[in-house]
């Protein structure tokens, strides 16, 4: 009997899996009648998960770990028994800044460390504070911009002003002035350098190569149906293999570009699938890391990636430390169902690369957030 699956996502390149699903038809292949529902901001596709509008979702790797705590919102018990995508964020400030860097540095910089030193020269001198854009408190958009940030000497809750901005709405706020730049997902950030509005200065391969980016994130009361959840995620994985092949990227791109999911040009995504971009002023980049669904057992979910993210909570302020959190953090990646659903799924779990090489370990939490300078305490945090 075929089951409706009610799944929401938010449109970016990394939404392709479930699409792919969907349009390729893995998921009717397993007796799954996948509907999508478009969402405009991952605030209201946590609500939507929340109140069980929607089964499941395509969603930010700390927000399930969020909602399980209740920080920051309602208290809801979550699990993540898929990783949909690693990769896929960069960093892309206004054309404007990036000149002013390129004086500085009396060339473009050559990578996120260059690039940031030249920042934290400009906000130097500056009288008022950079807007900087992410998509949401609990996301690596907002932690891989504050990591950086941090890395260059600036501190991100005092030297700039970050702010929160649904991925879809970022171009525009760039070109209305609002930000001077941001941290997103793609299309977007490829979109602002085609439209000549900014350019990219660092990517998430280039920060933390590897890193677990969207989860298919449910309510742990959906996932006590072992049943449907191993035919959703034996059909999310043939989807997973068939999106990361790059002889189906065109077809793929297509699909994506339709108004339905994204509404971007095909040959953008495409490009973006292929991990070939254009930087801006300084150049392009062709990184097939850029951005991975299926190879090299991407989709297995780690404890230690719910306990990076409770590390990043804990290092902004977001969340006092605790065992508890710490371990309520690490149970909502489920591997073990991941296992059970996928028996024959390869088992490669993906290591921790920090691009300054500062050793993370999810066994010592303490020793690792020592080694930061910069940080918030918990009594500071203001949700934005």
């Amino acid at each position: 009997m075929t089951e409706r699956v009610i799944a929401s996502f938010v449109p970016l390149v990394d939404c392709a899996v479930l699409v792919a699903a969907r349009e390729q038809g893995f998921a009717a292949a397993h007796d799954i009648d996948l509907h999508l529902v478009k969402e405009r901001s991952w605030a209201s596709l946590r609500d939507h998960l929340c109140l069980g509008h929607v089964d499941c979702a395509h969603a930010l790797a700390p927000l399930p770990v969020a909602l399980t705590l209740g920080v920051g919102h309602v208290q809801v018990d979550c699990v993540a028994p898929f990783v949909l995508s690693r990769g896929g964020n960069a960093i892309t400030l206004s054309t404007r800044l990036v000149d002013e860097m390129q004086t500085i540095a009396a060339d473009a910089p050559a990578g996120p460390a260059e690039a940031g030193q030249a920042l934290a020269s400009i906000v130097a001198g500056r009288p008022a504070p950079l807007t900087l854009g992410m998509t949401f408190p609990f996301s690596n958009h907002n932690f891989d911009l504050r990591y950086w940030l941090a890395f260059a000497g600036l501190h991100p809750d005092r030297d700039v002003r970050l702010v929160a901005i649904p991925p879809p709405l970022m171009v525009d706020s760039l070109r209305a002035g609002l930000v001077d730049g941001f941290c997103v997902g793609e299309p977007w950030n490829s979109l602002a350098v085609a439209q000549g509005l900014g350019s990219i200065v660092a990517t998430q391969s280039q920060l933390f190569p590897r890193a677990a980016e969207k989860v298919l994130a449910m309510r742990a009361s959906f996932a006590e149906n072992v049943e449907l959840l191993s035919r959703l995620l034996r059909s999310l994985d043939a989807a997973a293999a068939w999106a990361d092949d790059p002889a189906h990227h065109a077809v793929l791109a297509a699909q994506l570009s339709r108004p339905e999911y994204l509404g971007v040009a095909a040959d953008l995504i495409e490009a973006i699938l292929g991990g070939r971009q254009r930087l801006g002023s300084h150049g392009e980049v062709n990184d097939p890391d850029f951005l991975c669904f299926h190879r090299r057992a991407a989709n297995l979910p780690s404890a230690a990636n719910g306990v990076w993210a409770y590390a990043q909570m804990v290092r902004w302020g977001q969340l006092a430390p605790g065992d508890h959190a710490q371990r309520l953090a690490a149970d909502v990646f489920r591997a073990d169902l991941y296992r059970r659903c996928l028996p024959d799924a390869k088992l490669e779990v993906p290591t921790f690369v920090q691009f300054d090489r500062v050793a993370f370990s999810a066994a010592d939490v303490r020793g690792y957030l020592r080694q930061f300078s910069l940080h918030t305490p918990f009594t500071e945090f203001q949700a934005l």
